[in-house]
């Protein structure tokens, strides 16, 4: 496959525990100073178990949803990635114009019959955090130069595969990448495999 210029962007894909849709209200909450259900939803978390009841959060809301949905390890650090190093590179540096695999994967497909599954989905996770998508804003831009970009809940994620292996979809002819999406498809197969057997989600993220 040929090779487009590198983008300084890199993209991850972490397990997460909760649907995020469910974490908005308590982490609005939050931001005020009412920390009592999402320090109920989130036990695992040590940042969000260690905030004061009655005191505004010390985090943007990006940041608070990032900590809240974290598949957090009895150690307070992340669980073992759903990825090896070596997949975590190939689809982290996509040779695409933007370096975002799953935007590439949406641009040159088509989905066939009554499939609309594929494409929603995949929205959703480069996406489903956007202020237009999600309704609320602030829940995409976080500390560091991390940004959240969307998420597929672990349901979604065994619809996801099963969208992809179902072939009911056809890559355009003017993709610019030679085998492009037979490579982005093959790497995300990997990612929603262990999720799947994890019974988890996935949060896809930028790092600037």
């Amino acid at each position: 496959m040929s090779r487009a210029p590198p983008t300084p962007a890199f993209y991850t894909f972490d397990p997460i525990v909760a649907d995020l849709i469910e974490l908005v209200p308590p982490i609005q909450a939050s931001l005020g100073g009412d920390h009592v259900e999402l320090v109920s939803m989130c036990p695992l978390s040590a940042d969000i178990q260690g905030l004061k009841q009655g005191r505004e959060a010390p985090f943007d809301p990006a940041t608070l949803l990032y900590l809240a949905s974290g598949d957090w390890g009895s150690d307070g650090t992340l669980a073992e990635p759903l990825d090896t190093m070596a997949n975590r590179e190939k689809l982290g540096r996509f040779p695409s114009e933007d370096g975002n695999v799953i935007s590439y994967l949406i641009s040159f497909t088509k989905q066939k019959g009554d499939m609309t599954v594929l494409h929603e989905l995949l929205a959703k996770l480069c996406d489903g955090l956007s202020e237009d998508n999600l309704g609320e804003p602030g829940f995409r831009d976080g500390f560091g130069g991390m940004t959240l970009l969307g998420w597929v809940d672990p349901t979604e994620v065994t619809e996801l595969r099963s969208s992809i292996r179902s072939g009911r979809w056809t890559t355009l002819g003017d993709e610019p990448l030679d085998g492009g999406v037979d490579y982005g498809f093959r790497h995300l197969l990997t990612i929603l495999r262990s999720a799947e057997k994890r019974g988890c989600g996935i949060l896809m993220r930028r790092h600037s």
